[in-house]
């Protein structure tokens, strides 16, 4: 998978591309650098704001490089005032004055716009969370990338729309790439490098979201407020969502297969409500090796953070006598048609997977308008798969271009409902 690490100089020269997913080996970070600089995009969203609070309980170990935000001038003024970063960032350019004002008094500089965020992932930081939902997170994260950062990612789209780009990038500029998602940073732990050929298959497992036992007719009912209260996960909106749909899993069915450098065939997923067992890996001999936990993003981006150490994080402990059993389910695929829309999209290639998120994104923010119902979500995105044919994956301008097209559609398609 998953992470795609600088390698040490005494380690073997393994400089294959990230396509064949190269053996993570530790950056030498040094005892005298006291304090990693750190870079959060996104940082007012449910991964940001977790990030941020496991550097507030150790704020000697951390010095706030950049935050970045999309409209939360609020929140964000409210970080930087806290953590004191050199730089502090919003997206929505109509917002700048209201951040200046927020800042007054402070030796912050501010920024605003598109532009600004992809500066603030240029700047000069050791460690940079890539945590920006949706299709928007990826020129930060190239960004980052470029000059050899070690990005700890939670942007799912980083893969699933330009894995093959992405990975190249990673491997030609020494960057490291540490997955954030509980999936792969579970897998990344009972991965073993140095004998990728005795694995047989990865097992992404899924919650099942808060209407795994309700019916396709009740599903169609469903209101945006019953779909984000996920059973077990606090999350932002639009990942709830697509945990609701089980379009989460798909993307990191995509995720995984260019992580890992595993073929489709090999990527299972198996429904889990109780989410204490967060992946497994099946090796060749039959031995079947599981990340557990209790259910809290901290202890991914906990992981991520202290790497290749590893830090305490305020995450329950794990007492399974108390939870008592552990069930197993495999995905209903009428119900859950989007693991289908994953397999179709890795068959394709190209920018298949890109469109597919990005009518998926244009979709889910429709039914949080209340604008389409919940099993919409899945006819916008087939019927968008369906209509446009996957281009060859060149460069980002082709990625662009196939993913305004693909919204454009789905648009359209909403547009008739």
């Amino acid at each position: 998978m998953v992470v795609v690490k600088k390698q040490k100089t005494e380690d073997r020269d393994r400089n294959e591309t990230m396509r064949l997913s190269a053996q993570p080996h530790a950056k030498k970070t040094g005892a005298a650098q006291s304090r990693r600089r750190v870079t959060i995009l996104g940082s007012t969203g449910s991964v940001g704001c977790q990030t941020l609070d496991l550097i507030e309980r150790a704020p000697e170990k951390y010095q706030m490089v950049a935050l970045t935000a999309n409209k939360n001038v609020g929140k964000l003024a409210e970080q930087a005032r806290l953590l004191k970063p050199e730089l502090a960032v919003i997206a929505d350019e109509s917002q700048y004055l209201a951040l200046k004002d927020a800042l007054a008094g402070t030796r912050i500089a501010v920024a605003a716009g598109a532009q600004a965020v992809v500066e603030a992932a240029e700047a000069d930081s050791d460690w940079v969370m890539s945590a920006i939902v949706g299709a928007a997170g990826l020129p930060g994260t190239f960004a980052a990338a470029r000059r050899g950062a070690t990005i700890a990612f939670a942007n799912k789209e980083t893969l699933v729309c330009a894995g093959p780009l992405m990975m190249k990038l990673v491997a030609e500029c020494g960057a490291t790439l540490l997955p954030v998602d509980s999936e792969h940073n579970a897998i990344w732990q009972v991965f073993d490098f140095e004998r990728r050929e005795a694995i047989a298959r990865l097992i992404l497992t899924a919650s099942g979201g808060p209407f795994r036992t309700a019916t396709r007719e009740a599903m169609s009912r469903m209101t945006p407020e019953q779909a984000v209260k996920h059973p077990v996960w606090s999350m932002g909106a639009k990942i709830s969502i697509d945990s609701a749909t089980l379009m989460n899993k798909a993307l990191e069915v995509i995720e995984a297969h260019f992580l890992f450098a595993m073929p489709p065939e090999k990527i299972d997923v198996v429904v889990h409500p109780q989410s204490i067992i967060h992946s497994m890996v099946e090796y060749e001999d039959g031995s079947v090796l599981a990340q557990m936990g209790t259910p809290d993003m901290r202890t991914p981006i906990g992981y991520t953070l202290a790497w290749p150490e590893r830090m305490a994080t305020p995450a329950a402990k794990l007492d399974l006598a108390k939870i008592g059993q552990m069930t197993f389910e495999a995905p209903d695929p009428v119900k859950f048609p989007a693991l289908r829309f994953a397999c179709e999209a890795m068959r394709r290639g190209g920018t298949a997977s890109a469109v597919m998120s990005a009518a998926n994104e244009v979709a889910v923010q429709a039914f949080l308008d209340k604008r389409i119902g919940f099993l919409d979500i899945e006819r916008i995105v087939e019927a968008t798969l369906n209509a446009l044919p996957a281009a060859t994956l060149t460069d980002l301008d082709v990625l662009r271009d196939a993913d305004q097209t693909a919204r454009r559609f789905a648009n359209e398609q909403i547009s008739k409902n």
